[in-house]
């Protein structure tokens, strides 16, 4: 039986990208087991999604510490506790520092709602719209120093209807992450992909198995 690897996850709030991950452990050859999910905002939702799914949990508000690597050095402490091998962001709301990026580096995994490197930072869904952008969707790519930067993993699309709002896109997109993002772990964690450079370049996948997804297009519009 091939060993699972460690994975720790990174929340900052409601957690629905980190409920898809625990749902899609749930299935006996998932490559990749939650070890602990950690939260720099004290009682975010995400921590009793995995209190339920009996996930060890820890808090660790970046506001009791005077910098942004007296945090990180206790954020490090609680992950080795925890034997984490691969690192999830499942919208976690802080920077990392170049130091501690370059310790994970092709190790840790974030998740956008565009199609990077289009539409990186905040209110996306909003700017896809003043755009007239015709096609988003989401990215799941390889943590960078730079905010949502790096190799990406894998990408889905999502079709902008004419009469869209940025609630009702912002839902579609985020119905493609929970699929997109339990699937690029899956990659990452089976050893399906590997960095070269600066790309993701894939191994030898699954039969069906690519690094692109694509989830049902919308209806017709």
């Amino acid at each position: 039986m091939t060993t699972k690897k460690r994975v720790g996850v990174l929340i900052s709030g409601r957690g629905s990208n980190l409920q898809a991950l625990i749902d899609a452990n749930q299935a006996p050859d998932y490559p990749a087991e939650l070890m602990v999910v950690i939260s720099n905002v004290p009682g975010a939702r995400g921590l009793d999604r995995a209190t339920e799914a009996g996930i060890q949990t820890c808090v660790i508000d970046h506001k009791n510490f005077a910098s942004r690597e007296d945090f990180e050095a206790e954020l490090e402490t609680a992950l080795n506790e925890a034997g984490v091998e691969l690192l999830c962001n499942a919208g976690f709301m802080r920077l990392l520092t170049e130091g501690f990026v370059r310790h994970w580096l092709n190790r840790h995994i974030n998740i956008h709602p565009s199609l990077l490197p289009a539409f990186k930072g905040l209110h996306t869904h909003r700017r896809v719209l003043e755009t007239g952008a015709k096609i988003t969707g989401c990215t799941v790519h390889f943590v960078r120093a730079a905010m949502d930067d790096g190799p990406i993993v894998a990408q889905a699309a999502v079709t902008v209807r004419p009469h869209d709002t940025e609630d009702s896109l912002a839902a579609r997109v985020l119905e493609a992450e929970h699929k997109l993002y339990a699937h690029a772990l899956k990659l990452v964690a089976a050893g399906t992909v590997r960095v070269e450079g600066e790309h993701v370049v894939g191994m030898a996948p699954e039969a069906g198995q690519t690094a692109l997804f694509s989830p049902p297009l919308p209806d017709t519009l």
